[in-house]
């Protein structure tokens, strides 16, 4: 049984995903919501609902508006681009264009979403499961409540999503403008670079095993011209142009602090402030400055920290899944750079949950619902340990730094391990095209469908399999059994065009009995509820 089945909300919010327009409707009420809510806790609580960061982000957005530069607000170590996206902020009455930001963040949550639901839609999944997927992050409260917060995260995953329906859907060149446009804008997305070039394989490139010793030198050279293949080469200058571009265009704008602020200063970042990482205490002690020699370790430490994230990152974990699944090795790829990153704060969840509603489907944390449940637990009840602490240390001022918070943050950390290790070595069976689709439903054919009652009784008693079979076969003894819906369509189809049994297949054939197919799959899918 599905899990989403076992989590079912009742049934006025399942009447949310019976059309895409619900669906939306129901996202865009929730963050209207949200948003009115933090007008009124912003004015009326000391603890505010609007994020820090955003305050950063408006600030700079103001010196901007006075023509000077965004890095005169401390604090702020993010691309110019963002600044100037946050003008409208700046502008009269305050009080309806401050939250423009917020407004607008919440809006690119909404569009991550719907294209989470176009790419479902492409891999071959109904209408109704795409909704139900693409759900959990359009109605999920922690996506909503952080962009409303004014997380500028909204933003990024628009690219990110956008990204990975340009490359499934072969537009490379797009694909390479997308991912260096979102390298500019935060640096982590360059990971996915290696996963999709990886992917980007031609049909014609697997190397051929050659038997002649002249030819072993050429091997090599082989290999690799064989590996740059033009949607790879394409993708490589597409994505290198983009992001030199904007980075000479902002560098010749603002200098030297833009890329000490927006990229060297994560080189020796010691934030430990609602900070995930087993790092955190560690980061903590860095920035305390209490003895010099300790401040030179742990410059020397934070440096150090990227080598086993970007290992896993951007060389074991492509090279492993992503010719197998592009959108589970970027699940992956993204769950290893947040878990192993020396800062993880609630917002970077963000980066990897973009990519769950596309992984779940056929995941072994649906086919297998026990394991599917106690993930899920594992990961709220690691994160509310955490944050039980956290909240005694800032909010009560009780010192948990030692050995309660770090002991919270190794278990978060244990747990995001264990969750990597089971999305690696998931052998999924992806729902992508009409195959998938047909083997499901292959496995339910001990229950009759109205329309294949109605083929039946219209005396379609066997299958004429003889015409797709090589002649040389004939003396294979044909062992009777029951026909499948595919071999029941494709009859029915050629019954329609009057074409007898034993006749050739015509060449087009195939491709309309895949059409009519498809039509009778999704007739199936609306009417099984576990669909």
């Amino acid at each position: 049984m599905d899990p989403l089945t076992l989590l079912a909300p009742p049934k006025i919010t399942r009447s949310l995903l019976t059309s895409p327009s619900s669906l939306v409707s129901a996202a865009i009420s929730l963050r209207i919501v949200l948003l009115l809510y933090g007008l009124y806790q912003d004015a009326h609580a000391p603890l505010k609902y609007t994020d820090i960061d955003y305050g950063v982000f408006t600030d700079a957005a103001r010196y901007v508006s006075y023509g000077q530069s965004p890095y005169l607000r401390d604090t702020y170590r993010y691309t110019p681009l963002l600044a100037w996206i946050l003008l409208p902020t700046t502008w009269e009455p305050q009080h309806i264009w401050f939250s423009f930001g917020k407004a607008l963040f919440a809006t690119s949550d909404i569009l991550a979403g719907w294209i989470i639901f176009v790419v479902l839609q492409k891999r071959g999944m109904s209408q109704r499961r795409a909704l139900k997927y693409s759900s959990i992050w359009l109605l999920n409260p922690m996506v909503a409540t952080i962009s409303t917060r004014g997380s500028s995260e909204g933003l990024l995953c628009v690219m990110i999503m956008a990204l990975l329906w340009a490359t499934e859907m072969r537009h490379i060149a797009l694909s390479g403008v997308l991912l260096g446009l979102a390298v500019h804008f935060k640096i982590y997305p360059f990971i996915y670079g290696v996963s999709i070039l990886w992917s980007l394989e031609s049909p014609a490139s697997a190397p051929s095993r050659s038997t002649n010793k002249e030819e072993t030198h050429t091997s090599i050279f082989g290999t690799f011209s064989t590996f740059l293949n033009q949607d790879r080469l394409v993708f490589i200058f597409t994505s290198l142009v983009t992001f030199s571009m904007l980075n000479i265009s902002m560098f010749n704008l603002y200098g030297t602090p833009f890329i000490q602020h927006t990229y060297l200063h994560h080189l020796t970042r010691i934030d430990h402030r609602h900070n995930f990482s087993p790092y955190n205490t560690l980061l903590y002690l860095s920035s305390a400055k209490i003895f010099t020699t300790a401040r030179l370790s742990s410059l020397r430490f934070e440096s150090l920290a990227f080598i086993p994230q970007l290992v896993l990152s951007t060389l074991l974990i492509p090279i492993s899944v992503s010719k197998s699944s592009l959108p589970r090795a970027m699940l992956a790829q993204t769950f290893a750079f947040v878990a192993f990153n020396k800062v993880c704060t609630s917002q970077y969840f963000l980066w990897y949950l973009i990519f769950l509603p596309i992984y779940l489907p056929g995941s072994v944390l649906i086919r297998n619902p026990a394991l599917g449940l106690s993930v899920l637990g594992a990961w709220v009840a690691g994160q509310a340990i955490w944050l039980w602490q956290g909240y005694k240390l800032e909010m009560l001022g009780e010192s948990t730094f030692v050995p309660e918070l770090w002991l919270s943050s190794l278990l978060f950390f244990a747990v995001n391990c264990w969750i990597l290790g089971i999305i690696v070595s998931d052998h999924e069976q992806e729902e992508h095209g009409l195959d998938r689709t047909m083997e499901k439903q292959r496995d339910k054919l001990d229950v009759t469908h109205p329309r294949e009652m109605t083929l039946k009784d219209e005396g379609v008693d066997s299958v004429g399999e003889g015409e797709y079979e090589d002649e040389n076969d004939n003396d294979v003894e044909e062992i009777p059994r029951a026909k499948t819906v595919e071999e029941m369509v494709r009859e029915e189809m050629r019954r329609r065009k009057g074409v007898p049994l034993g006749a050739t297949s015509d060449p087009g054939e195939p491709r309309q009995t895949d059409i009519l197919l498809s039509q009778y799959m999704a007739d199936i899918q609306t009417l099984d509820p576990d669909q």
